[in-house]
C-alpha cells in the first residue's frame, strides 16, 4: 500500500491527514472508532513517527479526531469533512448548518467603525471621507473554524447594528431590523493560500488552500447594502453551482 506519493509536493503529513479521513468519510471508522495505533499507523503510511504524529495533530486541530493519552486516537466529530455551499439564492453560513443539523457558534474578532478603504468605498458607492461599520468574525461548527469573514456596511445606514447581537445571520438582522429587502448579490470565488492570522483564526497550517468569495449585496433598489470578503477552509468546503439550458447562437452571415 502506498500512502504517500513521493512525486506529490504536498507535504508528507498533509497527504497522511487526508487519507484518514478518506478513511473515516468512507465509513470506516464511525464517531467515537480509535484508529489504529500510531505505530502502526506509521508503518501502514512508511514514514517515521514524528511525520506520522503531525498528520494526527492536524486532524486533531481540525476536529476530526480526539487524543487520549495513554489511549489513543478517536474520531470526535460528527462535522462533514466538506460541507456543500449552493449559490443560486443569498443564503447564510447559519441556514447552511441548520439544513445538515451541525451546531454554529460565531466569535466576534473585531467591531467597529471605520474610515472606508478606496476599493471598499467604490464599491459601496460611498461619498468623500465616507465610513463603514466593519465587522470581522470566525464561523464554526460543531467548535471546528469554517470561515474568516469581513463585512463592510454603509455606516449611514448601519451604524446601530453595532448594538445588536452578531453572532447569528448577518443577513436576518439586516432584513428584519432595517426592513432592507436583499434582492441580488454578486459574488467572485477565487482559490487562494491562507497566511498569517487568518491561517490561524482558520486553525491551519500557513499557505493552507482556501477559497476567497467577495460578496455585494444589493437592495431592491439596486442599491449595494453590504460587501463581504469570506475566507472558506478549503478542506471543508464545496460550492454548487446550478446553471441553465445551453443555447446555440446561430450566426447569420449576411451577403450582399
Amino acid at each position: 500500500m502506498n500512502v504517500i506519493d513521493p512525486d506529490n509536493p504536498i507535504p508528507k503529513y498533509l497527504q497522511i491527514s487526508a487519507w484518514i479521513k478518506d478513511l473515516i468519510q468512507s465509513g470506516r471508522y464511525e464517531k467515537g472508532a480509535s484508529l489504529p495505533s500510531e505505530v502502526e499507523l506509521a508503518k501502514i503510511c512508511q514514514v517515521n513517527r514524528n511525520t506520522l504524529r503531525q498528520a494526527i495533530s492536524e486532524l486533531t486541530a481540525a476536529g476530526v479526531l480526539r487524543r487520549e493519552k495513554g489511549r489513543g486516537n478517536f474520531v470526535c466529530s460528527k462535522t462533514p469533512l466538506a460541507i456543500t455551499h449552493k449559490l443560486k439564492s443569498i443564503s447564510s453560513f447559519s441556514a447552511d448548518l441548520h439544513e445538515l443539523g451541525i451546531k454554529e457558534k460565531t466569535r466576534i474578532i473585531k467591531k467597529g467603525m471605520e474610515e472606508a478603504k478606496e476599493q471598499v468605498a467604490k464599491k459601496l458607492i460611498l461619498g468623500p471621507n465616507g465610513k463603514v461599520v466593519a465587522i470581522r468574525r470566525l464561523r464554526t461548527g460543531n467548535d471546528v473554524p469554517f470561515i474568516y469573514e469581513e463585512s463592510y456596511l454603509p455606516s449611514a445606514t448601519f451604524r446601530e447594528i453595532l448594538e445588536m447581537d452578531l453572532t447569528g445571520s448577518m443577513y436576518q438582522l439586516i432584513n428584519e431590523r432595517f426592513n432592507v429587502t436583499l434582492a441580488r448579490s454578486d459574488q467572485t470565488i477565487r482559490a487562494v493560500n491562507l497566511k498569517g492570522r487568518i491561517a490561524s483564526y482558520l486553525n491551519v497550517p500557513e499557505n493552507s488552500a482556501a477559497f476567497f468569495m467577495e460578496s455585494m449585496t444589493y437592495d431592491e433598489n439596486n442599491i449595494p447594502v453590504e460587501l463581504l470578503h469570506s475566507y472558506y477552509r478549503g478542506d471543508k468546503y464545496v460550492f454548487e453551482v446550478e446553471v441553465g439550458r445551453y443555447h446555440i447562437e446561430e450566426n447569420k452571415v449576411h451577403q450582399d
